[in-house]
């Protein structure tokens, strides 16, 4: 079955694969997450809050992101957002905002969405009773949400998190379609270049495979790790 492979090409394009594809995709994911992490917190108190039109903002803002195909957004601001750029800043030129940048923006803002529904629940995770107490010491709705609910939440939505976070290191791949070198960006070049198609999509799916089952391994044993009462 693989007597027709050329396997010398995976050993000879690994370098560059690793070095420029994967390093950008592990980038883009630390990235992501990170920004996505935090913006979804903020989105997460303002679905909680007794602001009705924070609440509704906020929950318009997740159920646009999470009702829309992810391929589409990345065109949506690859493509539109160099006008609304020029639009708001009076510029009579689209402004230039690169597919990398693009990009980033995009996972952050699309990311953000799912983060803060899993946010949202860790945060009503926590007794109410807690929040009266902090509400008690005489902090009001921010502090009591940044130094009494959220330090819980996340502890115990880490486990959720993570999986998001392996759930977005596989959507990278997507940026493909800008021409990005990121992982599989790098692959369809060098597989084109010397007519290997098939050796090198197998070799990155098996990457991918090999990296995220590993990723998923490692969360189930810090979710048993957490679920032990009084252990950390």
């Amino acid at each position: 079955m693989f007597a027709g492979f050329d396997w010398d090409v995976i050993q000879r394009s690994a370098g560059y694969l690793f070095r420029e594809g994967m390093t950008f995709t592990v980038t883009l994911t630390v990235l992501a997450m990170s920004g996505g992490i935090v913006l979804g917190t903020a989105l997460a108190m303002m679905r909680l809050s007794s602001v009705k039109p924070l609440a509704l903002l906020a929950g318009g803002y997740v159920n646009l992101m999470r009702s829309v195909p992810l391929l589409l957004v990345i065109f949506w601001f690859y493509f539109l957002v160099p006008y609304i750029g020029a639009w708001v800043i009076g510029a009579k030129q689209p402004v230039q905002v690169g597919a990398i940048l693009s990009s980033v923006i995009t996972f952050t803002l699309f990311e953000a969405a799912y983060y803060c529904e899993i946010m949202r629940a860790g945060i009503q995770s926590i007794p109410r009773g807690q929040v009266w107490a902090g509400y008690a010491l005489g902090l009001n709705y921010w502090q009591t949400m940044g130094t009494v609910v959220l330090p819980q939440a996340f502890r115990n939505m880490l486990p959720v998190l993570l999986t998001q976070t392996i759930i977005l290191f596989q959507d990278t791949s997507l940026v493909y379609v800008l021409s990005i070198t990121d992982f599989l960006g790098a692959a369809a070049k060098v597989a084109q270049r010397d007519g290997r198609l098939v050796e090198m999509y197998l070799f990155v799916a098996v990457v991918y495979f090999i990296i995220s089952f590993f990723l998923s391994h490692q969360v189930k044993r810090l979710q048993a790790k957490l679920a032990v009462p009084g252990r950390m």
